[in-house]
């Protein structure tokens, strides 16, 4: 299975490195956050109570990260479909790869990539802003990251291989994803001290709320507070659910 799931993790990195493209397009989006919504954040960090410790960069990086994964990792079955459309996915059906193989590959490859980009986030932060972090919280939320990105990449395969159709599936990305944003805390803190009580509420059901309270955490380097804590339990549990759906789904439609 291990020797499988390198050759496809081998074949899609160097899909990846033929079109680094896609990977300049994946950091537009957060670097142009850093830039025109960091210096936003600033004053009103500094004049609103109810924010989290530590300043703007310390707030916006992390979350931007779990963006990053969020947005980086639940459009990969767009690349599935495709496979699926030119016959790619038919010839790996009749070749003796281990079926759990063809699911091992892809997400490995897609966590690595998500990684390179979180670490030329942080460092592009580091370098140009203010950036307060201490080295291990960095480490820790890179983790974060990775882990993110495991479980999301198997669902959107997951996702794409039992609907089978580009319209289905940008259709209810679209639909969920914007909720899931909005709701997680990324461009602005969700605390009781800023959001009304309703909103707070609904945002705890959001699992990503905590995964983006506890990336925060981590850079505050509070490594012992319940946001970790919880935010650690709750990542830990979407990667397994995820990864038991996209294992499952693999196998049976590739069986």
């Amino acid at each position: 299975m291990l020797r499988d799931a390198w050759l496809i993790f081998r074949r899609d990195i160097t899909l990846s490195l033929r079109n680094p493209a896609w990977i300049a397009i994946g950091l537009l989006q957060p670097i142009l956050y850093l830039f025109l919504f960091g210096p936003l954040l600033e004053p009103i960090i500094e004049s609103t109570p109810g924010f989290p410790a530590g300043n703007a960069w310390a707030i916006l990086t992390p979350a931007l990260i779990v963006q990053l994964a969020l947005f980086g990792s639940m459009f990969v079955g767009y690349a599935l479909l495709a496979d699926l459309r030119s016959g790619v996915v038919e010839r790996l059906r009749v070749t003796p790869a281990n079926r759990l193989s063809l699911l091992l590959g892809k997400v490995v490859a897609n966590a690595l990539q998500t990684v390179f980009q979180s670490v030329l986030i942080i460092a592009l932060t580091l370098v140009v802003f203010d950036l307060q972090a201490p080295p291990g919280g960095i480490v820790l939320c890179l983790v974060i990251a990775t882990l993110l990105a495991i479980a999301l990449t198997s669902a959107s395969y997951a996702l794409a291989l039992r609907m089978k159709s580009e319209e289905a599936f940008s259709g209810t990305l679209q639909t969920v994803l914007m909720p899931v944003l909005l709701l997680s805390g990324i461009f602005l803190p969700i605390t009781t001290g800023l959001a009304p009580d309703w909103l707070y509420t609904i945002s705890r059901i959001n699992p990503f709320t905590h995964i983006v309270d506890a990336g925060r955490a981590t850079f505050r380097g509070d490594l012992g507070s319940d946001a970790l804590f919880t935010g650690g339990v709750v990542l830990l549990v979407l990667t397994a659910i995820c990864l038991w759906w996209g294992a499952r789904t693999f196998q049976r439609d590739n069986a």
